[in-house]
């Protein structure tokens, strides 16, 4: 019997795995979120960039010897690797400061810029075209972040600065570690994310002469925010080895929401409509783009086999 050439829609059981997952990954980069402003109480972003990865070796270090994945990790395109991680390394540092200074609602919805900024970038990186539709997408995406930062409306704080270009940083990010997926393996790229990371967040930690030691409950938190970063990530992973980024990227979109009531409890803020009604516009051009996607490679014929 011949094939439609149509994808098999995903079994209920796998779409609510990809659920729990993405639940995971929701708790654990709003639990980040606030373990990060509270760290900031005290601490730089470089310091808490020099903790963070530190305990993100450990972790890194412990599974790799835990499963024998050692031999998977080597020393290849290590120029790649420094771009990768200089890109992270400097969003996330961003990213922070922001939470210190600016609503974390606010933080998120510019940080779901970062696929936006994936589709400027992948024509130039990757060699990616850039279709109308994408092109469409990233402009939609782009006329929610002026809701969310109404320029000339309210003055343009740092804190909202900063938090638009950690979402640069981060699609720079993206967009490296694409490239590096296509010959190296997973645990091999977090390994050394995690140990350059580390190096830079202690080079620059110190590069002033002091360096706050973390005390006491401050050691829990930069803790908690290395687990979480890590876990947030591999859950996000798990769920689309489960479901299509179709389903996986509105159940991430819970964050906001999601962080908009952890900040009104802890912290007293309100959430901004103007925020709200930008970040589902910037959701709206994301998901344009992954459901166009989706749509292309369902219609595109299938590849026939060699003979």
């Amino acid at each position: 019997m011949g094939t439609s050439g149509k994808s098999a829609p995903k079994p209920r059981s796998d779409v609510l795995r990809a659920v729990i997952w993405m639940s995971g990954s929701v708790v654990s980069f709003i639990v980040m979120a606030v373990a990060g402003r509270q760290a900031g109480l005290r601490h730089d972003t470089f310091e808490i960039m020099a903790f963070r990865s530190l305990f993100g070796v450990l972790i890194m270090v412990t599974v790799l010897t835990a499963f024998g994945l050692w031999p998977r990790v080597k020393a290849r395109r290590m120029g790649l690797h420094a771009v990768r991680n200089l890109s992270h390394f400097t969003g996330q540092n961003l990213w922070f400061y922001a939470l210190t200074s600016i609503p974390l609602a606010q933080v998120f919805a510019l940080e779901f810029t970062s696929p936006l900024w994936v589709l400027v970038l992948s024509p130039l990186i990757l060699g990616e075209r850039l279709t109308k539709m994408r092109a469409l997408s990233a402009l939609i995406g782009f006329a929610g972040v002026l809701l969310v930062a109404r320029p000339g409306a309210v003055p343009i704080s740092t804190g909202v600065i900063f938090a638009a270009i950690a979402a640069i940083g981060f699609a720079g990010s993206i967009t490296t570690t694409k490239l590096l997926t296509r010959t190296e393996s997973t645990p091999s790229i977090l390994f050394w994310l995690t140990v350059m990371q580390a190096v830079m967040g202690f080079a620059c930690a110190f590069a002033d002469g002091a360096m706050a030691l973390p005390a006491g409950q401050e050691w829990l938190l930069l803790a908690v925010i290395g687990c979480c970063g890590l876990m947030g990530h591999f859950c996000l992973t798990s769920a689309l080895s489960f479901a299509p980024a179709t389903i996986v990227v509105p159940i991430d979109f819970a964050r906001l929401p999601g962080v908009a009531v952890v900040a009104a409890i802890l912290y007293g803020e309100t959430l901004d409509p103007f925020v709200l009604l930008g970040a589902l516009i910037i959701f709206g051009g994301n998901y344009l783009n992954i459901w166009t996607e989706t749509r292309a490679r369902r219609q595109a014929p299938p590849v026939a086999p060699p003979a």
